[in-house]
């Protein structure tokens, strides 16, 4: 599977964080990891699948996935190509008007949030397209006619800046007293326009920060991180988010190293 990434035009770039064509020629079965940025995609040729529980659910040609604090399995045909937009944390509350916390976990078609004729019209000048440039124009154009004006949230701006700048493992009650507000106005508005609430964000973040210690053969950073989940459960939230256990993720990364 090939993954090229393209930044926006400039109009976009508070809100987008990058473009990217994703192409697979074979049939394959693969596992996307949670992270923080939810995700809208045209497949202009092929199909995917989310598989759960031994059920294969088709999906939508044209779709967005919300959040998501475990790890999910997708399975394409051959000869799938998607075009890809990933927003920046609070950057898809400015192209829908359904709280973005109500997309978490789900990957739901895009007639939910704009109009079929839209929607048929982006898809199928991607399919008639010729080159990945003419792709991403057609994509931004289609972004560029949804985008509405939206006030920028200084206090979930500074709750993202102290979760990144702590891998994590703020408490929320630290959070809003740093906010100088209470808990309830504070998830309110971070549920809405980042698509989880402060503490499942936390979570992710600091999950992705484990993972990518573990790449890096930081044992003391993961060693660090790790100590803010509850120890009984530690294993059990990593294998939640990764599908392994750590020490079956460490022997995969030692294995793909030789």
């Amino acid at each position: 599977m090939s993954y090229q990434i393209w930044q926006p035009v400039e109009t976009l770039r508070p809100y987008v964080r990058h473009l990217a064509i994703s192409r697979a020629e074979s049939p394959d079965t693969y596992t996307v990891l949670p992270d923080t940025s939810l995700v809208v995609g045209f497949q202009f040729s092929g199909r995917i699948s989310h598989l759960a529980e031994n059920i294969e659910r088709s999906l939508d040609v044209s779709g967005i996935t919300g959040l998501l604090d475990q790890y999910r399995i997708f399975k394409n045909t051959g000869g799938t190509s998607s075009i890809l937009i990933v927003f920046t944390e609070t950057g898809a509350a400015a192209f829908l008007a359904t709280p973005l916390h109500e997309l978490f976990g789900q990957s739901l078609s895009l007639e939910h949030f704009f109009t079929r004729a839209d929607i048929n019209e982006t898809r199928e000048k991607l399919e008639a397209a010729r080159t990945d440039n003419e792709r991403l124009r057609i994509v931004e154009a289609f972004l560029l006619r949804q985008l509405k004006e939206l006030k920028a949230d200084q206090m979930v701006a500074v709750a993202l800046h102290y979760i990144y700048q702590s891998k994590g493992t703020i408490r929320i009650t630290k959070l809003a007293e740093l906010l100088h507000s209470s808990q309830s106005p504070l998830e309110k508005r971070f549920r809405a326009l980042v698509g989880a609430s402060p503490k499942k964000f936390a979570g992710i973040v600091r999950a992705r920060y484990v993972l990518d210690a573990l790449n890096k053969n930081d044992q003391d950073t993961a060693e660090y991180l790790s100590a803010f989940y509850d120890q009984a459960h530690f294993i059990k939230d990593f294998k939640k988010f990764s599908s392994m256990t750590p020490e079956q993720y460490l022997r995969m990364l030692r294995q793909g190293k030789k």
